[in-house]
Formats: C-alpha cells, sequence, structure tokens
C-alpha cells in the first residue's frame, strides 16, 4: 500500500471515501490487479445433501397398463386371465366374481352390456338376472340365442365392467377408460358382424356419448364395425312401453344380418 495513504488521518480518510464515492467507486480494490474475466469453477459445499431423487415407484397410469396388458392377450381365454389379474380398478376389491362373457364366441351379433348386477356378481355370467331373461327373450324373437352353436344363430354377450359396482352404481369414467382397451381387444378377437350397445354405459364406452334415449334405434359405428344402440333390458322393466321401442331395434338388427353375406 502506498504510505502516503497509510498516513492519512481520520477525518482525511473519511473526506477520502466520500470523494471516491462521488465517483462512483462502489466495491474495496485490492493492491494487486484483478482479471475479472477469468473463470473460476464453483466451488461446492462438500456437506450439501445431494439432490432428491425422484420417487421410487411412482403411481403407474391406470390406462397404459391396461393397454399394454390387453395387448399381450392371443386369444380369449388369456385375455380373461390377463384382465382378471389386473388390479387398478377398485371394483374389483368388492366384486365377488369376475364376470368375463357368455354366448358362442363364434356368434355374428355381440351384445355389450354395461355391468354386471347381484345376480350375475353370484353367478360369474353376464344377463342372467331378470333382466338377463327378459334379453334372451328380446332376440329369441328375432332367432338368436346364447345358447345356439351355429354362429349365425348365436349371441355372444359381454359388459363393459367385469367387476360389479358397489350397490349398481354406474361406473365413473376413470372406470370406464381403464377397461376399455380390454373391451376393444374382446371385440377383435369375437369379430362380430354387428355389435349391440345395451344402455348409456356402453355407448359412452364404444361411442364417448350418452343419452341412450336419443341414440337408440340409430346405426352408428363401434370398434370398427356396425353397431346398434339399444335400451337396456333393465330400463323396459321399468319401462314396459318402451318395448315397443325396443321391438323395432330388433327388427332393425334382423334385416341388417339378412343384409349381410
Amino acid at each position: 500500500m502506498d504510505s502516503s495513504a497509510a498516513d492519512l488521518d481520520f477525518h482525511a480518510a473519511g473526506a477520502l471515501l466520500d470523494w471516491l464515492a462521488e465517483l462512483g467507486a462502489d466495491e474495496a480494490i485490492g493492491d494487486g490487479p484483478v482479471n475479472r474475466y477469468e473463470f473460476k469453477p464453483e466451488v461446492r459445499n462438500a456437506a450439501a445433501p445431494p439432490p432428491a431423487a425422484p420417487p421410487v415407484g411412482a403411481e403407474a397410469d391406470p390406462v397404459a397398463v391396461a393397454k399394454a396388458a390387453a395387448a399381450g392377450a392371443v386369444n380369449l381365454e388369456t385375455l380373461a386371465e390377463i384382465q382378471s389379474a389386473y388390479d387398478l380398478c377398485d371394483l374389483k376389491r368388492g366384486a365377488r366374481n369376475f364376470v368375463f362373457a357368455d354366448g358362442n364366441p363364434e356368434a355374428r351379433v355381440m351384445i355389450l352390456g354395461e355391468a354386471p348386477g347381484r345376480e350375475e356378481d353370484l353367478e360369474g355370467r353376464p344377463f342372467v338376472g331378470r333382466a338377463g331373461q327378459l334379453l334372451d327373450r328380446m332376440f329369441a324373437a328375432i332367432g338368436l340365442a346364447r345358447t345356439a352353436h351355429h354362429g349365425g344363430e348365436a349371441l355372444y354377450i359381454t359388459n363393459v365392467m367385469p367387476w360389479r359396482p358397489p350397490q349398481n352404481r354406474e361406473p365413473d369414467a376413470a372406470e370406464i377408460a381403464m377397461m376399455l382397451p380390454f373391451v376393444a381387444r374382446h371385440v377383435e378377437f369375437v369379430n362380430p358382424d354387428l355389435i349391440v350397445l345395451m344402455g348409456n354405459i356402453s355407448c359412452a364406452a364404444a361411442l364417448g356419448q350418452r343419452g341412450i334415449l336419443r341414440l337408440r334405434g340409430k346405426w352408428t359405428e363401434a370398434f370398427g364395425r356396425p353397431a346398434m344402440p339399444m335400451t337396456h333390458p333393465a330400463y323396459l322393466l321399468r319401462n314396459p312401453a318402451a318395448k315397443r321401442e325396443a321391438w323395432a331395434d330388433l327388427l332393425e338388427i334382423r334385416a341388417r344380418m339378412q343384409e349381410m353375406p
């Protein structure tokens, strides 16, 4: 340091600092030059904890898991095994049985229902309660039955949901979404000529639409095949007057089958 600066008294030193501040000096500097453009690597505190790792086993996407699982099926038997082992749907925990399907897989007509009820949950087959008995009578009137051996006279029946919702509530959108990959694979293996969408939940899954009273009776397409939305037999039991419209829908199905090779 310059000896003249060291000889300054207190008041002189204070005046010098005030003058330097007026000139714009805002930091102290040492006697030697400093290269402020020189790169100096950051020195980390060795004791600092490492950054937190992402949580292990993050929650899986149920729909993505369902898609991957369904893609692994090679036939109806393996699809049933894979779907029954799927554990991300909470409905499985409260159901007594896994309800997969009934009827002849060679059938030209596939019925897609909504979800098992009490009787279906107990028996492990779809449409076996009062609504199922009415369904059998309805399709018998146009010459179709789940017990028929010939594909042209047979029915194949399944549901969107294979497990009974508690108190027979409607499945929610998330539950429908996680079952949809299995339904699509199911249709692929059965390969029906046409599909009957029984009720609102079936239309929500296959068409992305609700409003069965508006949709019924009009041909549409589901899973790449002709599809006819119909009111659910349970609705017909509560509203017998609607059976006339259901009969008209059945006649449409019979006429469409007669047109097909």
